[in-house]
């Protein structure tokens, strides 16, 4: 198993836990004073592009030398001439190829087309208290960066103050504020909200719920599995009463809060809390042709309703679900197709499960635009998608865009787009103590992470003063500082992305391929079929050294 580094002495960040190859620690805390490069970055934006203490430092790389398959094994070309997908009204004059100049918005959809400013999606924040906590800085500051965001799976069956009458929701007031939220800060036609189903969420009527009262502005996301885990969602209560709630509600609580002998254990303290379990999917199709039935007929449903765009997101199975995933998005014309690889993030997964089952990100990322050159060479329109699965820096954004190149449009990240809500709540609990348990803060004080960036919260967001920009002085009290902080990652990873493009001399999303990207190793290079470093345009360099010039210089 690959070890990740901890500490990054040249950007100055340090992981507090385990590291992942996504620089995040495998257990991302709430309360964390920082600071790895994703919270540093929510703090001070582009600044965590470059190397720490300029004019004092040089700095060296210390990731030449990969090993192993993973993203880390991709590397990205950069060239020396040339510039591609300059926008209308740009020439090749360098003056005009400069990476501010290169365009990162991005759209998805089939008969309707939704657009966002950088190709970045959230994963699914549903029913994990931490999303709920939350979710105001996730929403807003996905919203002013104007990004898609995703309602998962169960929150209205876990809202106790959702009103089901006769197995069907009527009111929902948890997810009508999560729905709200995002809405009333979308600027420009920018971004989208997705609400998930899974089979209790399709039990309940969320879906009837939702476009009667929203209409085609949401979304609808069919679940079938994601990166952590191959059984339905969990949560965890510490409350006997909450447990005992969702048993009555139809959800699956382990243990069992009704069973005596399970009560008298937790009034002992012996039992502290109980997990509450989704259903699996599918279990009533035996064979391909029964799955991809029921499915048709779930999307024909959901049009019937009324939904103009419906997505899907499929987790880390194998190489048969995953082509069952492309083959039936594709039939029913999907809006997206989100593939989650194993080490995808979650908010509550059993933890052996999440280490040992499925396909890692890049060998099933890899497959995905196999098979879906497969059905475009069949005349077969292949849906757009989305790429998941430990992702958090602009240098996984290239790379699995590159690699999923034409049919990638957006990266989902779970993880890494929380981490400025929690440490934006925590900032603001600390100017404001009035608002501390409101957000959730936890912190009574500005640790050294922080105060050494400035001691208001003007002088510590990089992007406080943009966000200002676009909502005004007056509502910019309004707004989380942890939606500042995501505002301020998005910028970053914007930039960051930019400069890559920039460096390949792709100017336009549209431009980039696979060709962009080399192996680190040979393994990698027969997963993938990207070429080994020293292979990848070869035959080009030996044809410039062969070539008779036309004009030489006299020394």
């Amino acid at each position: 198993m690959s070890e990740w580094r901890k500490r990054n002495d040249a950007l100055g960040t340090v992981n507090r836990g385990d590291a992942c190859e996504s620089g995040l620690c495998t257990l991302c805390r709430a309360d964390c004073k920082g600071k790895c490069e994703t919270w540093m970055s929510s703090l001070v934006g582009r600044k965590m592009l470059y190397p720490r203490d300029f004019g004092t430092i040089t700095s060296g790389s210390a990731n030449i030398d990969a090993s192993g398959v993973g993203y880390h094994t991709l590397r990205i070309q950069g060239y020396a001439h040339g510039a591609h997908g300059l926008a209308e009204g740009l020439t090749d004059n360098a003056d005009d190829c400069i990476f501010p100049n290169v365009d990162i918005e991005t759209s998805f959809g089939n008969n309707v087309k939704t657009k966002s400013r950088i190709p970045m999606m959230t994963g699914a924040l549903g029913s994990t208290f931490i999303a709920a906590k939350y979710w105001d800085s996730f929403a807003i500051g996905a919203a002013l960066a104007g990004f898609p965001i995703v309602i998962g799976e169960n929150v209205v069956g876990v809202d106790k103050e959702a009103v089901l009458k006769d197995g069907k929701i009527t009111k929902a007031p948890e997810l009508d504020r999560r729905i709200e939220v995002y809405q009333q800060y979308t600027r420009d036609g920018y971004g989208a909200i997705f609400v998930q189903l899974n089979v209790e969420d399709t039990r309940n009527g969320v879906a009837e719920y939702v476009i009667d009262k929203y209409g085609d502005d949401v979304i609808i996301e069919l679940k079938w599995g994601q990166g952590a885990k191959d059984i339905g969602g969990e949560i965890q209560v510490k409350s006997l009463e909450y447990a005992q709630f969702l048993a009555r509600r139809g959800y699956v609580v382990d243990p069992d809060p009704m069973k005596e002998s399970n009560v008298k254990a937790f009034k002992a303290g012996a039992i502290k809390s109980f997990a509450r379990h989704s259903r699996l999917g599918g279990t009533d199709a035996a064979t391909t042709e029964e799955l991809q039935e029921g499915f048709m007929e779930q999307v024909e449903y959901l049009r019937g309703l009324g939904y103009k765009r419906i997505s899907l997101k499929t987790g880390a199975y194998g190489m048969k679900a995953l082509a069952m995933a492309l083959r039936f998005a594709a039939d029913a014309k999907l809006d997206l197709l989100t593939i989650d690889g194993a080490g995808g993030g979650t908010g509550m997964s059993p933890w052996n499960m999440m280490e040992h089952w499925g396909v890692p990100s890049l060998q099933l990322h890899a497959k995905a635009v196999e098979y879906a050159n497969i059905l475009d060479k069949m005349g077969i329109e292949v849906p757009d998608l989305s790429f998941a699965g430990g992702f958090a820096r602009e240098d996984h954004m290239f790379k699995a865009l590159a690699l999923g190149a034409p049919y990638v449009k957006l990266v989902c990240m779970g993880r890494a787009p929380m981490i400025p809500g929690f440490v934006g709540s925590n900032i603001e609990g600390v100017f404001h103590p009035e608002r501390k348990e409101t957000l959730n803060g936890n912190w009574d004080s500005l640790p050294k992470t922080v105060s050494e960036l400035g001691d208001t919260p003007e002088s510590i967001f990089a992007g406080w003063y943009d966000v200002e920009e676009i909502v005004g002085q007056d509502e910019m009290q309004k707004i989380p500082y942890g939606a500042v902080a995501m505002y301020t990652l998005a910028d970053k990873l914007s930039a960051g992305l930019k400069q890559f493009m920039a460096g390949a001399r792709k100017f336009n999303l549209s431009e980039l391929n696979q060709s962009d990207l080399m192996a680190a190793n040979r393994e990698v290079a027969s997963e993938t079929g990207i070429p080994y470093m020293t292979d990848a345009l070869d035959e080009e360099a030996k044809e410039i050294l062969r070539k008779t010039w036309l004009r030489t210089v006299t020394a």
